[in-house]
């Protein structure tokens, strides 16, 4: 086992250096170049930013490699070469320090997507920050950060490229991952307490947040993610917001100040402190006199399962209430699923899920298996699916290893797995997919000699489980038992040896357990007030969770009820709400009175609006058919269907109900309904019906790469009836405006990611007045403001792409 004991116990708090892109632009980086291509091509500068973070007192110092990645750095480039030699930069400059130093290896963001949101496999993602890491630990760093990170699916990415790169060298460093977040959550919808649950299931060494914010703004962030977090947590803000001045961007903070709004993060038990946008080395220098008293405090987490999505944690405990696996997505005894299964359709099985969660299921158990069904294409498909269509995190239940693996793979933030039993090479197989997915799993304490029928031969087989899980690398935060629920019916202690299983796990073990509560009662009579009865004796002795049908009207009011006996509903609060009007035998209550459930289910689109609403692309053509079935011309279906469908996605997104996924999905969606559209628009144009689409002219300018947000803007205006040409990134002004005087465009949106980019925005502006062309300037991106929008003279500045779409149309209704 590496020794990663300097991060991991480290007595004093570490410092990162600051902002490296600024440095290299005041040292000549010319624009539109590749700061790692230009710091390859300038060692003497990048050595050079290097000693003035180790000087400022910087404990760690991180290499110019942000961008380089394939995908950044662009074809032809040996992508492994070069971040081997700007390792070697930064570990020259540390050697240099006396060792003092260690080296971070710097991974951004792809700028691509993984499917079904992108065109990437996680295969493809995988390999992309492979032989980007190869390169980083040849060079010699000290450890990883994926830095700015805005998709909970690329960071797992990264953690597994890693472990790939540590097995194929025979070397391995502590990883970090640290994310970027705008209104509480990354731009896929992830938050914060939810990215940290997720990578410390990863395994990874430390989290971090970084960028976009100051140190006022990002504190909230660090509070709701230290309470969970069994591993450091790093902070690292700009320098306050920036703000245009004499044509520069420069950000609020300077060092002193800076450094003072850190002290609140040292009394929260943040452990390691640096700087991103805007911070130099004398705010380093001033961070560092801050710190240099400050002894770490211990990271606070306790000993907490925790189940995640994109956008939803459910934490397992014995002291937490509760937690309820839906059981009814499972073929076992249901005919009609069987079938649906056999023959390829889902349509019961997401009915299923949309019951149980509006029951108060927290958890889906996803579970395929059943003669003549091909568990590797169906598993895989169902998993795909719950996951858009679902907060919901999900616990994935198949004896094939090959179909678990594919199925994770179509989970961004990793799924439970049930289960991993004590057959021989059971835990061999499954112990290391786990572990790499970030995935927590159930041990189930079954041997192929023979049924466990007492609590001792239980406890022997969970215990040797454990070890071999620890011995693998497995957090033990990622395990949790199943205690083995056997009929009473054959054996008339097997709830008692069950019972004594649990409390083992709970007292001793110190481990969350979970039972499928109806094997109890089979074979007997009122199976559901058995049950029940079994799964309050259960929940009182420490049970964390249960497999179970959430609609059982007994054991919602026995879970409620044992949640008031147990002390864990403050003041009976959830059981006087749902059970208010309760009489005895069922009737009048109970209805209301279910835990939350694990996040919000789209029920199967029956309209059109209803469709592009869910983003359920499957169900498009037949709505289409049947809308112009019904009458309706094509026109009528795009205005009055489609447009106004996308038009409440973009209200919601705008309220913070919907992420960028759906977003995402729901203009494919209604993109998939203009394709099939498009014939018989094209026909009624040709026939005298001119449909007049305001033309567009979209660009990240020029020096800047960052594409993302230019591509959601792009296909929102194209949704919305825009016809839009989209010149890529890296444009010069006159390329732009060249374009949008061939085109006749009436819009120019211009987009920028990076502080010292967005002032070639006002090149565009300017030469457009030059030319006197009539079209409007739309500028956006995470460093542009209204302030500075209306500084160099746009007609207007889009937080997001949903008002850009907005802000297109009142600008080309203003010139109508």
């Amino acid at each position: 086992m590496p020794d990663f004991d300097w991060l991991r116990n480290a007595t004093t708090v570490l410092c990162f250096d600051g902002a490296t892109g600024t440095m290299l632009q005041e040292a000549g980086l010319p624009a539109g170049m590749s700061p790692e291509l230009f710091g390859l091509t300038r060692p003497d500068v990048m050595r050079g930013v290097h000693d003035a973070y180790i000087a400022a007192g910087a404990d760690v110092i991180t290499t110019n490699t942000f961008g380089g990645t394939g995908h950044k750095l662009g074809l032809g480039v040996d992508v492994t070469e070069v971040n081997r030699e700007l390792a070697r930069c930064g570990r020259q400059a540390a050697d240099a320090a006396g060792g003092r130093v260690k080296v971070a290896g710097s991974v951004g963001p792809t700028g691509q997507f993984l499917k079904p949101m992108g065109t990437l496999t996680p295969a493809e993602m995988r390999q992309v920050f492979h032989e980007q890491i190869l390169g980083l630990v040849q060079g010699g760093v000290d450890l990883l950060i994926a830095e700015t990170q805005y998709d909970i699916a690329e960071i797992r990415a990264v953690a597994m490229a890693a472990r790939e790169v540590f097995r194929e060298v025979g070397r391995a460093v502590p990883v970090g991952l640290s994310m970027t977040f705008e209104r509480g959550a990354t731009l896929t919808g992830t938050p914060p307490a939810v990215f940290a649950a997720a990578a410390q299931n990863l395994g990874v060494d430390f989290v971090a947040i970084n960028c976009g914010l100051g140190p006022d703004e990002m504190l909230s962030l660090a509070e709701a993610m230290v309470p969970a977090l069994q591993i450091p947590l790093l902070v690292q803000p700009n320098a306050g917001l920036p703000q245009l001045k004499d044509g520069r961007t420069v950000f609020t903070l300077g060092p002193d100040e800076f450094a003072e709004k850190m002290r609140p993060y040292l009394q929260l038990g943040v452990r390691m402190v640096g700087g991103c946008c805007g911070t130099t080395p004398r705010h380093i220098s001033a961070l560092k006199a801050v710190i240099k008293d400050v002894v770490p405090a211990p990271c606070a987490g306790q000993g907490v399962l925790h189940l995640v999505s994109r956008s939803r944690l459910v934490r397992v405990a014995p002291f937490l209430p509760h937690v309820v696996i839906g059981e009814r997505i499972n073929p076992t005894g249901k005919k009609q699923l069987t079938a649906e299964y056999q023959a390829g359709e889902l349509q019961l099985a997401l009915q299923y899920a949309t019951e149980q969660l509006e029951d108060g299921a927290q958890v889906l158990d996803v579970n395929v298996g059943a003669p003549m069904v091909d568990e590797q294409a169906l598993l895989p498909l169902l998993t795909e699916t719950l996951a858009a269509r679902v907060e919901a995190p999900l616990c994935l239940d198949s004896t094939d290893p090959a179909a678990l693996t594919l199925a994770l793979d179509r989970c961004p933030a990793g799924a439970l797995i049930n289960s991993i039993s004590g057959e021989p090479g059971r835990m061999e197989i499954l112990g290391p997919l786990c572990r790499d997915h970030g995935a927590p799993c159930i041990l189930l304490p079954l041997t192929s000699k023979k049924l466990p029928v007492t609590a001792a031969e239980r406890i022997a087989i969970i215990e040797s489980l454990v070890q071999q899980a620890l011995d693998l690398g497995i957090p033990r935060a990622n395990l949790m038992v199943d205690a083995l629920a056997l009929t009473v019916s054959s054996r008339q202690d097997a709830a008692v040896q069950c019972l004594a299983t649990i409390r083992h796990c709970t007292e001793v073990l110190r481990l969350p357990t979970v039972l499928g509560l109806s094997n109890i009662s089979f074979g007997l009579p009122a199976r559901e007030l058995l049950n029940a009865t079994f799964l309050t004796l259960a929940m009182g002795v420490g049970l964390s969770a249960s497999i179970a049908n959430p609609h059982a009207t007994r054991l919602k009011e026995a879970r409620a009820a044992a949640e008031v006996l147990l002390g864990r509903d403050t003041n009976a609060e959830s059981f006087i709400a749902g059970y208010t009007n309760w009489k005895p035998g069922g009737e009048g209550g109970g209805t209301s009175g279910s835990p939350a459930g694990g996040g919000v289910a789209k029920k199967s689109a029956t309209t059109l609006k209803e469709a592009v609403l869910m983003g359920d692309k499957s169900r498009i053509q037949p709505l289409v058919e049947a809308a112009l079935a019904a009458g309706m011309t094509p026109m009528a279906v795009v205005n009055e269907e489609l447009i106004a469908a996308i038009t409440q996605v973009g209200e919601k997104y705008e309220r913070r109900e919907y992420f960028l996924p759906q977003l995402i999905a729901s203009a494919e969606a209604m993109q998939h309904g203009f394709r099939i559209l498009k014939p018989l628009l094209d026909k009624a144009e040709a026939e005298g019906e001119k449909v007049h689409k305001p033309v567009v002219i979209l660009a990240t300018v020029e020096g800047d790469i960052h594409d993302i947000g230019k591509n959601i803007v792009a296909l929102m205006l194209g949704n919305h009836g825009f016809e839009v040409h989209d010149l890529g990134k890296d444009v010069p002004a006159e390329t732009i405006v060249r374009a949008a005087k061939e085109r006749g465009a009436s819009i120019i949106g211009l987009s920028a990611l990076m502080t010292t980019t967005m002032v070639r925005m006002e090149d565009t502006v300017k030469l457009l007045r030059e030319e006197a062309l009539p079209a409007k300037v739309i500028v956006g991106g995470a460093v542009v403001s209204q302030e500075y929008a209306d500084r160099i003279g746009a007609h207007g500045y889009a937080q997001d792409a949903v008002a850009a779409v907005r802000l297109a149309k009142e600008l080309t209704a203003a010139r109508a």
